[in-house]
């Protein structure tokens, strides 16, 4: 499943072949459309669609370029329209300077009113900002403080204005320009967009992708910027289907079903989920923000048994890997994990555990020797290069000796011939270099994994 965030099927563009404009973008896997109003009458439009297909949603606004159209009678009209359930955004709104065809101070009038009736209706806001980035990021700091989420739509921008639109919260959609054979600087900003907050969008009929520059745009042509953001990210083009349509879910609340996952995959690797249970608190831990991972729930309701793993995983042979890396600290299931792993490895897999390093403690005993044979290669999550910081960034439960087994633990797998690995956050307060030596100390492979970005 993939979602258009941004197009306007309303548009008299797509007057000759509607139905079957919604019908090739069905058949290419665009399951949802997100209908975006741009004048008074489009949100009429808009809502028209929506009631007549069940995979159109709709939202309520005006683009700049008509803010002088925005009355006190428009904005009661919106609200009585939002009454509708797939009513699920306020926007297109905001500024443009680029054309100028509303005075400037109308612009922000009206832009300041949507902020407020997006407020009025608890729904996000889609914004247009073209040659006023500032201006609009200012206005929607000032007036939307602690307020409703928002969309930076159709970014085109630099890489200075991505961080600003990130610190701002604000989720960015791109467009098919971003194929565009003269948009090299443009891909070279989106190489620093952190995926969880990227949605994708055509602007039908606007901004077709490279192959039909020139020609209509579509919603079937999603698929194109798909592909352009797998290269871009090194994620499969079925991850970043995953990952922005739970985005899209999330930001819209269209409530699409989203059920937990015991076996997950990434790229060509797949991670079981086996327990939800951790023996750390880290400041940093994802637990604490969301309970997805590259677009996968990991929140189970109960933990699985042998069997249930067993068969989320089927064919092991068609990944590059199996690992043992969920929502909790897998060695807290320690004969479950080896149990798996035997009857894995028996068809070929290659095993990897991700870990906090804390299994010694968690089972009262030192396990690396149990692992043998059973697991390829250990990930040891360390973050900290002395004892009292990682104490203070991770409060692990079995308290202040807590690091020095970790050490050990480390230090065991790799006399036991695992291949073993330690990983450390560009955590602000941590020294990266020195875990690095700790890491080569102890005769592991140190791998350094960006903050903020999970999976």
């Amino acid at each position: 499943m993939i979602i258009d965030t941004h197009c306007h099927l309303d548009f008299k563009d797509f007057d000759g072949d509607r139905d079957e404009v919604i019908g090739r973008a069905a058949s290419k896997g665009v399951e949802k459309i997100i209908n975006v109003a741009s004048s008074v009458e489009g949100a009429r439009r808009a809502v028209e669609l929506a009631a007549k297909y069940d995979m159109i949603y709709a939202s309520v606004g005006v683009h700049p370029h008509d803010a002088r159209a925005v009355t006190d009678k428009v904005i009661s009209d919106f609200k009585a329209l939002a009454k509708n359930r797939k009513i699920v955004a306020v926007g297109e709104v905001g500024l443009d300077y680029y054309k100028n065809l509303s005075p400037r101070e109308e612009q922000v009038s009206a832009f300041k009113r949507f902020i407020r009736l997006a407020r009025d209706l608890n729904l996000p806001l889609i914004i247009h900002s073209r040659e006023a980035e500032r201006e609009a990021l200012d206005i929607l700091a000032k007036e939307n403080k602690n307020g409703v989420g928002a969309v930076m739509h159709c970014f085109a921008g630099d890489g200075d204005f991505l961080k600003k639109c990130l610190d701002t919260g604000l989720y960015i959609s791109f467009t098919c320009s971003l194929t565009f054979k003269n948009a090299k600087n443009l891909r070279e900003v989106a190489k620093i967009m952190p995926i969880e907050r990227l949605m994708l969008e055509t602007d039908a009929p606007f901004l077709a992708p490279q192959e039909y520059r020139g020609k209509r745009n579509e919603p079937a042509y999603l698929t194109y910027l798909v592909d352009e953001w797998s290269k871009i990210s090194g994620l499969s083009k079925e991850d970043i289907a995953r990952i922005t349509t739970h985005n899209a879910n999330s930001f819209f609340r269209l409530k699409l079903d989203e059920g937990s996952k015991i076996a997950y995959q990434i790229r060509d690797s797949l991670y079981l989920n086996i327990t939800n249970r951790c023996t750390n608190k880290c400041d940093f831990c994802v637990r604490n923000q969301t309970s997805f991972v590259k677009g996968h729930n990991l929140k189970l309701d109960r933990e699985p048994a042998i069997d249930e793993i067993i068969e989320a995983v089927g064919d092991p042979r068609r990944y590059k890997e199996i690992v043992f890396c969920g929502y909790g600290e897998p060695t807290a299931r320690l004969d479950l994990l080896k149990a798996v792993a035997k009857t894995l490895k028996a068809k070929g897999a290659r095993i990897r555990i991700v870990t906090n390093g804390h299994g010694d403690l968690i089972n009262k005993r030192p396990i690396a020797k149990e692992l043998i044979g059973l697991v390829d290669r250990v990930s040891v999550s360390l973050n900290a290069e002395t004892e009292s910081k990682y104490n203070e960034i991770c409060k692990p439960e079995f308290g202040p000796e807590t690091y020095k087994k970790i050490l050990d633990f480390i230090r065991e797998c790799g006399r036991n011939k695992i291949e073993t690995e330690v990983t450390c956050l560009t955590l602000p307060q941590v020294d990266v270099k020195r875990c690095e030596a700790i890491a080569r100390s102890l005769g592991a492979h140190f791998r350094l994994r960006l903050y903020g970005m999970v999976g």
